[in-house]
C-alpha cells in the first residue's frame, strides 16, 4: 500500500481529543476483568510456591492435599509435557520455552522465593489455601546467588549446569551465571580516551523493580466437550498466551481460544503467561472451569520485575565540549533464567549522542531471583541512570552549561550509534531546543537545599504484525475490531485513524478488542507499537472499504473506476459532475455488506526521543527529596490524540519518580523479599508527585501515514537520572544508585 502522508487538512479524528470508549465501562464498574469471569461449576485455583530462594526439589507429596474434602485435582510439573529449548521474541522480552515450563512449575529446582512447585484446584478459595499446606514438598538447600557481581565469579553456585556464556567470541567451555555477553564497538576507544581533556568514570547499581500494576495476574480455563480450551486471560497479548499456552501444554493453537480480559495495567509486565497452563491443567483434570488469580504478595514474588544491575561508565570530552569517547559495562540480572533487557539497555544508553569512539559490553546474569520481564522502556531507566549522570559532570567538569553540552554532542539523522544501527528520522535537537527555551529551565530557583536536574533518552520502538477488520453497516456507522489488547485507550486513537481515512465522524465508529479466534494475529500490545502499528492496519482496512465502496459506485452508474472519487463522506464522478452519494446512502443501499481488511507487518519505525526538566528540595537532616516541578518533553511524530500522548507523558513520569526514590526489591540473606506487598513496597503518592507539564514535540516520522511514532516507553527513561542530577546539584554529592532514599541521601552526605 502507499505510504503516502495523509494531508493534514483533511484530518477529521486525528489530532482531536474525543472521549475514551471504554472510560465510562471502566469508571462505573461495568468492565470485565480477570477476576470478574465467573463460569458455571468455577472452581478456585492456587499455587504453592517455594519458600528458598534456591534448592533441589528431593520429592513433593501431594496425598493429603488430595484427600481433603473440597479438592479437586492437584497438578505438578510432571503433568506438563517437555518443552523445547527453544526462544522467541515475546513483546521487549524473550521467551525461551523450556524455562517458561520450568517458571511455571518447577521440576528439579526452585530458582528463586516464591517459584511455583504445584498448583490445585478446590471448590472454595479457603479450601484451596488450607490444602495447600498439606502439600509435602522436601528440599535440599542450596546457597542463594543474589548479587549480580557476585554471581558473575567464577567461584560462585551455578543455578543451571547446562548454561555455557553465549559471548562475543562463540559459547564457553563451562557452565556459568553469564547466559550472554554481548558487545557494540565503535571507533577506536583508545584513541578517543587519549584525545580527551576531560574523563570522567563511575559506577552505579541499581535494584529490582516491579510495574505495580493494579490488578494482579488471573486466568480462567475452560474445556469444550469438542477438546476446545478457552482462556480468559489479563495479558497484554492473546495471541502471544495462546503460543505460550500451546507450547506448554503440546496443544494445537486451533484447539485453544484466548478470550483478553480489560486489563488492570501491564507495563510489560503481563507478556509471559503464569497461571495460564495450571489453569489449563487442573480445569482438564477436574473437567469444570478454573480460575487462578494471583495475590499481590504472589505478584511480587512470582513475577517478573525490572532488572537489578552493577553499570560502570566512562566518558571523555574536550574542554571544547566534544565527547571524543563512552565506554560502559552493563551487568543485568536476568532472575533465574536468561532474558534481562540488557540489549535494549546497551542500545538506550548513549542512543541520544553522536560518539565517534565507544564500545558496550552488556552481561545477562542468573540470579535467585524472579526471572524479569519488561518494564516499560525495559533496560533503559537503568543505563539512563547511569549515562545522563556522566554527561551532566563531564559539562561541569568543562564549565558548560548541560544542554549546551548535550546539544552538542546531539545525534541527528544517520548519526550510528555505538550498537551499530544508524538513527532514523529523530528529533533530539529540538528537544534540546524546548528544554533551551523553556520558562520551567530559565526560571531561577527559590528557597536553600534546591536543585534542578535535565536528562534526556531515546527509545527505538517496535513495529511488528497487526490486524484490524472494519464491517459497514447499512445505517453508515462501521465497527472495527482488531487483535490488540487495549492498554491505553488504542481502541479510541485506532478508532480515529479509520475514521479519519472514511472521512466519518468518529461517533460513528464502534471499536472492539476480540479474541484468537476472531481476527488474524496480532503481536502483543507492547513496544510502543499498538497505535502506531495496528493503527497502519486500520488505515488499511479502511482504504479497502473505501476501494470496494468505490467499485460499487462505479458499477451502479456504469462509470469507470479510475472517474469514482470521495471526499468528506460524499462519493461523486468525474464523468457526470450531478452524481453523487453519501456514505451512509450508499451504506444503506448494499445493505451493509462491505467489509475491509488490513494485515500489515511493520519493519519501518522510528524511535522516539524525549526529555525531563525537573526540580527538587532536598531536606539535609531527613534526607527527603520532595519534587517541586516537573516538565516532559517528547517528540511524538504526530499526536494522534494528543490528551492520551499527554497521559503516557505524565504517568511515565511519575513512574520515573517512583524508580527514583521509592521503589525496589529489599532481599535478606537469605534470597526472602522483605517488602512483598503495597504496604512495605513504596510507590509514589499524589502527595509525592507535582503537576507534571508535558510538552510535545510533532516531527513526523515519514514511513507513518500520520507521522505517527510510539510514545509508551520514552517517558519513563529520563526522569530518575534528571532528579539525580538535581539531587547532585542541591547536595553537591553524585548519587549512583537507585532508588535515592532518605537513607541513602544521609549516608552520602555524611549524616549516618
Amino acid at each position: 500500500m502507499s505510504k503516502k502522508m495523509i494531508e493534514k487538512e483533511k484530518h477529521i479524528s486525528v489530532g482531536t481529543r474525543p472521549e475514551r470508549m471504554d472510560a465510562k465501562e471502566k469508571v462505573t464498574g461495568h468492565a470485565l476483568y480477570g477476576t470478574d469471569i465467573n463460569l458455571p461449576g468455577l472452581l478456585h485455583g492456587r499455587v504453592l510456591r517455594s519458600p528458598h530462594a534456591h534448592a533441589r526439589i528431593v520429592s513433593i507429596d501431594t496425598s493429603k492435599a488430595e484427600d481433603l474434602p473440597g479438592v479437586f485435582a492437584v497438578v505438578i510439573a510432571s503433568d506438563l509435557p517437555e518443552a523445547d529449548d527453544r526462544t522467541e521474541k515475546a513483546g521487549e522480552s524473550t521467551i525461551n520455552y523450556k524455562f517458561l515450563r520450568d517458571n511455571n512449575l518447577a521440576s528439579d529446582k526452585v530458582l528463586y522465593v516464591g517459584h511455583a512447585v504445584a498448583a490445585l484446584a478446590a471448590k472454595s478459595p479457603d479450601v484451596a489455601q488450607n490444602a495447600l499446606e498439606l502439600i509435602e514438598v522436601e528440599y535440599e538447600i542450596l546457597e542463594p546467588v543474589l548479587d549480580v557481581r557476585h554471581a558473575m565469579s567464577d567461584k560462585t553456585e551455578v543455578l543451571h549446569e547446562q548454561i555455557r556464556t553465549d559471548g562475543p567470541n562463540g559459547s564457553g567451555d563451562t557452565p556459568s551465571n553469564i547466559a550472554q555477553h554481548i558487545r557494540h564497538v565503535k571507533g577506536d576507544l583508545d584513541k578517543g580516551f587519549s584525545d580527551a581533556d576531560v574523563i570522567v568514570e563511575r559506577e552505579f547499581t541499581t535494584v529490582p523493580v516491579h510495574q505495580s500494576y493494579l490488578e494482579s495476574h488471573a486466568a480462567t480455563a475452560v474445556w469444550g466437550m469438542d477438546g476446545t480450551l478457552t482462556i480468559y486471560s489479563s495479558t497484554q497479548g492473546a495471541f502471544l498466551a495462546r503460543r505460550q499456552v500451546s507450547e506448554l501444554l503440546q496443544y494445537p493453537m486451533a484447539k485453544i481460544k484466548v478470550i483478553p480480559t480489560e486489563v488492570g495495567g501491564a507495563f510489560g509486565g503481563k507478556n509471559p503467561t503464569y497461571v495460564e497452563a495450571p489453569a489449563a491443567l487442573l480445569a482438564r483434570k477436574t473437567g469444570r472451569p478454573v480460575r487462578v488469580v494471583m495475590s499481590r504478595e504472589e505478584v511480587i514474588l512470582g513475577t517478573g520485575p525490572g532488572s537489578g544491575t552493577a553499570i560502570k561508565v566512562k566518558v571523555g570530552a574536550t574542554k571544547l565540549g566534544k565527547i571524543t569517547a563512552a565506554q560502559a559495562e552493563l551487568c543485568y540480572e536476568a532472575g533465574a533464567y536468561p532474558g534481562s533487557p540488557v540489549h535494549p539497555g546497551a542500545m538506550a544508553m548513549f542512543a541520544a549522542y553522536d560518539i565517534p569512539n565507544g564500545q558496550i559490553d552488556g552481561y545477562d546474569v542468573l540470579v535467585n531471583k524472579p526471572r524479569v520481564a519488561a518494564y516499560r522502556a525495559p533496560g533503559a531507566p537503568q543505563s539512563a541512570f547511569a549515562g545522563e549522570q556522566i554527561i551532566d559532570e563531564l559539562a561541569q567538569k568543562i564549565g558548560m552549561d548541560g544542554v549546551e553540552f548535550r546539544m552538542a554532542n546531539a545525534a541527528s539523522e544517520g548519526t550510528e550509534r555505538l550498537d551499530g544501527s544508524l538513527h532514523k528520522s529523530i528529533a533530539i535537537q529540538e528537544i534540546l531546543g524546548v528544554i533551551e527555551d523553556h520558562p520551567h529551565y530559565n526560571e531561577p530557583l527559590d528557597g536553600p537545599n534546591q536543585g534542578r536536574g535535565v536528562a534526556i533518552g531515546f527509545w527505538d520502538n517496535w513495529g511488528a504484525r497487526s490486524s484490524v477488520e472494519i464491517n459497514v453497516n447499512s445505517d453508515g456507522t462501521v465497527n472495527l475490531i482488531s487483535g490488540s489488547v487495549d492498554l491505553t485507550g488504542s481502541r479510541t486513537t485506532v478508532a480515529m485513524q479509520a475514521a479519519d481515512v472514511l472521512e466519518i465522524p468518529f461517533e460513528n465508529v464502534k471499536s472492539s478488542m476480540v479474541d484468537t479466534d476472531s481476527i488474524s494475529y496480532t503481536d502483543t500490545s507492547a513496544g510502543s507499537r499498538t497505535t502506531m502499528a495496528t493503527g497502519l492496519a486500520a488505515v488499511e482496512a479502511a482504504r479497502d472499504v473505501l476501494a470496494k465502496l468505490k467499485a460499487e459506485v462505479a458499477d451502479m452508474w456504469s462509470v469507470s473506476l479510475d472517474s469514482v472519487v470521495y471526499s468528506k463522506g460524499v462519493f461523486g464522478t468525474n464523468e457526470r459532475k450531478s452524481e453523487n452519494i453519501t456514505f451512509a446512502d450508499l451504506a444503506a443501499k448494499l445493505s451493509g455488506q462491505i467489509n475491509g481488511h488490513g494485515n500489515v507487518n511493520v519493519e519501518n519505525w522510528a524511535g522516539a526521543g524525549g526529555g525531563t526538566i525537573v526540580d527538587v528540595e532536598v531536606d539535609p537532616e531527613t534526607g527527603q527529596v520532595k519534587v517541586l516541578r516537573c516538565t516532559a518533553i517528547q517528540n511524538a511524530g504526530k499526536a494522534i490524540h494528543p490528551g492520551h500522548v499527554e497521559g503516557q507523558m505524565q504517568g511515565g513520569v511519575v513512574q520515573g519518580i517512583g524508580w527514583a526514590l521509592y521503589e525496589g526489591y529489599q532481599y535478606d540473606e537469605l534470597g526472602r523479599v522483605l517488602n512483598a506487598n503495597l504496604l512495605d513496597y513504596k510507590l509514589p503518592t499524589s502527595l509525592d508527585v507535582p503537576s507534571i507539564e508535558a510538552v510535545i514535540i510533532e516531527k513526523p516520522f515519514p514511513s507513518n501515514p500520520y507521522g505517527a511514532r510510539g510514545v509508551g516507553e520514552t517517558p519513563i527513561i529520563s526522569p530518575a537520572p534528571a532528579i539525580a542530577n538535581a539531587v547532585q546539584q542541591a547536595l553537591g554529592k553524585r548519587i549512583d544508585q537507585l532508588p535515592m532514599t532518605p537513607t541513602t541521601l544521609l549516608d552520602k552526605i555524611g549524616v549516618i
